[in-house]
């Protein structure tokens, strides 16, 4: 087995343990990996493959945001590379949400390009969800306002994937047609 499938498959299943307890938002409370594996998989097929780090920082995307994972603990078991990409992508937790939100506006340009392609596979995810098991309890309104954001989020990361930028386009388009903007 190649160096590149054990660190993906260590990856997933360091994030499905440390996800374990965690559902999505979405009615259906489906298990969260699945967002984690929905995200690599739009990389995997974005990149037919070709970065291990990238596909598992796909993984690990959310896992020093959501969970008790260190980034030390991410370093030793899968390197600085992964380890790094997680954290730039990393929202701080230590901020109100909606400086949080303008932050990814702002600063999501100046970010690495494997940064940049992760947020376009994670906002693609989200937007999915939003259309197929909307999260319990949002108004249409905070439904409306996440698509018009994820749009803005992801201005910045066009013109480095033709296949993540039409996937994203499509969530974008179903997501605004059925939420109004």
């Amino acid at each position: 087995m190649s160096a590149d499938l054990i660190l993906l498959a260590r990856a997933a299943d360091y994030a499905a343990r440390q996800h374990v307890s965690q559902r999505r938002k979405g009615e259906r409370s489906e298990p969260y990996v699945n967002h984690l594996t929905e995200v690599t998989d739009l990389l995997a097929s974005a990149t037919r493959g070709s970065d291990a780090v990238l596909l598992a920082a796909g993984m690990l995307h959310d896992t020093l945001e959501d969970t008790d994972a260190t980034y030390e603990d991410l370093e030793q078991r899968f390197g600085p590379e992964v380890a790094a990409l997680v954290a730039e992508v990393t929202d701080d937790k230590s901020l109100p949400k909606e400086e949080r939100k303008r932050q990814q506006i702002a600063k999501t340009g100046s970010k690495s390009v494997r940064a940049r392609l992760l947020k376009l596979a994670d906002k693609t995810s989200n937007l999915r969800a939003l259309v197929s098991t909307p999260p319990a309890g949002w108004t249409e309104a905070r439904l409306a306002d996440y698509v018009v954001w994820a749009a803005e989020v992801v201005k910045s990361c066009r013109g480095l994937n033709a296949t993540l930028e039409a996937a994203f386009d499509l969530a974008h388009a179903e997501a605004a047609r059925r939420y109004g903007r």
